[in-house]
């Protein structure tokens, strides 16, 4: 399969909206997504789409990807955030020395990688590579990935030198720490690791990805894609599914509010509130995709002419990025207003969705606020301090 077989891609998984849905409630009370549900996903092909074709991959653009998680995610917010935050990583490993690559896929091509970015690594380097030690949380679908990449600090932290670490499933242990209220399913669990030796070619140094722009995979995957800013590809991979849990929630109140005859024997389709969440609702749908595919369109024009897009640029579409959390969740929490109490019942799943909602929105990639800082201080003439753009 190739690129060219995208819209069967997005087919698949619109096929699957039923069959999530009926498995949302089962996998979030097991804090888990559902080994199953995994293997539907990899059968399908979702794990290849950002995967180079010289290790079984389709290379096709990040909008396949994202509407692929959009779709998902109209089943199950919590399974399509474990499919792109696990998926999103083919395209990292593409900018690793190909021998990392090699450790991954030699033995089997469908193999999966997890992460938790945090800096909250210590790195040593030592011959060869780093002595590695670290605690890390969020380790969203972890107990599905045979490898993790994991954020570290090499030398003194106040140096700032941060880079992404690949290591084996045999170097770290899981711990079962995800009890939360949002996004239960994603069994974003601890990561430990004690003095793992981690060779230099399974570092990757971040400053390659944002500021050169040239990454020592580029050397072998030479396709137009792996030249956008890993950012810019991670980060809508957090936002992609609230558009798609925005959606599902729209559609499950329609089906529910176009019947209803509130407490006080008023119809809620004549509630002016509810007539203005839903047409609010969606046309922020569709605003916020339309937006997502410009936005790629301009980065793969970028790539492919060979040029890094200005980070005044970049960090604008990052900001756009983390808006969509924000914009999603006030939607949504009209939506969720207009049900009245019957919202609050498990039969129907709008708290569920809202508070997957809620949880999204705590990503550090969603902190709209600090992004926005950021972008305006840039429209003012002052130095940009994100170079995570």
């Amino acid at each position: 399969m190739t690129c060219v077989d995208t819209h069967q891609l997005i087919g698949r998984a619109k096929a699957m909206i039923p069959v999530l849905a009926a498995r949302a409630a089962q996998q979030a009370g097991d804090r888990r997504i559902a080994t199953e549900t995994i293997e539907e996903l990899r059968e399908a092909g979702f794990f290849r789409i950002l995967q180079p074709r010289r290790w079984g991959g389709y290379e096709c653009d990040p909008g396949t990807f994202a509407e692929v998680q959009i779709a998902l995610a109209q089943g199950d917010m919590s399974t399509a955030w474990v499919f792109g935050v696990v998926g999103v990583h083919a395209f990292q490993l593409a900018l690793f020395d190909d021998r990392a690559a090699q450790d991954v896929w030699s033995e089997d091509d469908s193999t999966i990688v997890a992460s938790t970015y945090m800096p909250t690594g210590r790195a040593t380097p030592v011959e060869g590579g780093f002595r590695f030690s670290g605690r890390w949380k969020f380790s969203s679908g972890t107990e599905h990935c045979s490898w993790v990449l994991l954020g570290g600090l090499v030398g003194d932290p106040a140096d700032g030198d941060y880079r992404t670490f690949l290591l084996p499933r045999s170097d770290y242990r899981i711990e079962d720490t995800w009890h939360v209220m949002g996004l239960k399913a994603t069994g974003s669990q601890d990561i430990v690791v004690e003095d793992a030796f981690v060779p230099a070619y399974r570092v990757h140094d971040l400053r390659d990805a944002y500021v050169t722009g040239v990454s020592p995979g580029h050397a072998v995957n030479t396709a137009p894609l792996y030249r956008i800013p890993f950012v810019q590809v991670f980060s809508r991979v957090v936002t992609n599914g609230c558009i798609g849990a925005l959606q599902a929630m729209l559609d499950a109140f329609i089906g529910y509010a176009s019947k209803r005859i509130g407490t006080t024997g008023s119809p809620t389709a004549r509630d002016p509130d509810a007539q203005r969440a839903c047409a609010e609702a969606a046309l922020a749908i569709d605003e916020m995709k339309l937006v997502l595919h410009r936005n790629f369109a301009d980065l793969k024009g970028y790539a492919e002419r060979g040029e890094m897009a200005p980070v005044a640029l970049r960090l604008f579409y990052k900001y756009q990025c983390s808006m969509v959390a924000e914009r999603c969740l006030d939607l949504a929490g009209k939506l969720f207003r207009s049900t009245g109490g019957h919202g609050l019942y498990d039969t129907m799943p709008l708290g569920r969705i809202y508070n997957d909602l809620i949880a999204a929105r705590q990503h550090i990639s969603n902190q709209s606020q600090v992004i926005g800082r950021n972008y305006g201080a840039v429209l003012l003439g002052l130095e940009n301090p994100d170079i995570q753009v």
